[in-house]
């Protein structure tokens, strides 16, 4: 693949409660319309509502080690990314990618790509895709248009954060000894020291508006934050 974008694309878009078939159209054919100009794609799946919908059940059942919490978040993620490369046809690599070294039998110009081990989020899985493709950028799309200093819907005050630094930003996150499986963050802090490492940069945005995500993709202004 020569110099793809990465996506990091959250479960609960795909799929907030029942699938949302409406959202994988327009991703696809925004995709599609992004592929025939040129453009390469690595889109890396979350596990998102369903896969916290497994792990709590999980855990009020039985008492599940963090492993096992982990792995019923990975397979959740690998559900995900299956639906969302057979979408896309004979575009996408012959199957989801699960180790980054694997992408260097792919010749095809999107890669759907999944969870691989305990220990981390989709996040990070996507921040080493950026580092086995060369990447110097990453996509986080999610529930919201710009990440802020607290929650905004406990502090309505909260102020949103449109640039940051690394430092600036992992100081809003749990430390990274305290990331439990099926944690909500912004960003996952376990990748964002690695991408504070690769001097990664991350523009985190709503995927719900794929204009929006178009804007990106040409250059021009859009709303989201920006972590470099």
């Amino acid at each position: 693949m020569n110099s793809p974008t990465i996506i990091s694309l959250g479960g609960s878009l795909v799929v907030p409660d029942a699938i949302d078939t409406a959202f994988l159209s327009g991703f696809k054919q925004l995709l599609e319309e992004q592929i025939a100009k040129g453009k390469e794609f690595i889109v890396v799946l979350g596990g998102g509502k369903t896969a916290r919908r497994y792990q709590a059940a999980g855990k009020e059942v039985a008492s599940l080690t963090p492993a096992q919490v982990d792995w019923l978040g990975i397979y959740a993620i690998q559900l995900n990314a299956e639906l969302v490369r057979i979408v896309f046809g004979s575009l996408a690599h012959k199957s989801v990618v699960i180790k980054p070294a694997d992408l260097r039998h792919v010749t095809t110009p999107l890669v759907v790509a999944g969870a691989e081990e305990p220990g981390h989020s989709s996040d990070y899985d996507a921040v080493e895709m950026a580092l086995q493709a060369g990447a110097k950028a990453l996509i986080n799309l999610s529930n919201i248009d710009y990440v802020y200093e607290s929650d905004p819907r406990i502090n309505p005050e909260a102020k949103r954060i449109e640039r940051a630094t690394w430092p600036e930003f992992r100081k809003i996150l749990p430390p990274v000894e305290a990331w439990e499986p099926g944690s909500n963050t912004p960003f996952d802090p376990v990748a964002a020291k690695r991408a504070e490492e690769l001097k990664l940069e991350v523009a985190i945005m709503n995927g719900k508006n794929l204009e929006n995500l178009k804007q990106y993709l040409e250059g021009k202004e859009f709303k989201g934050t920006v972590i470099r």
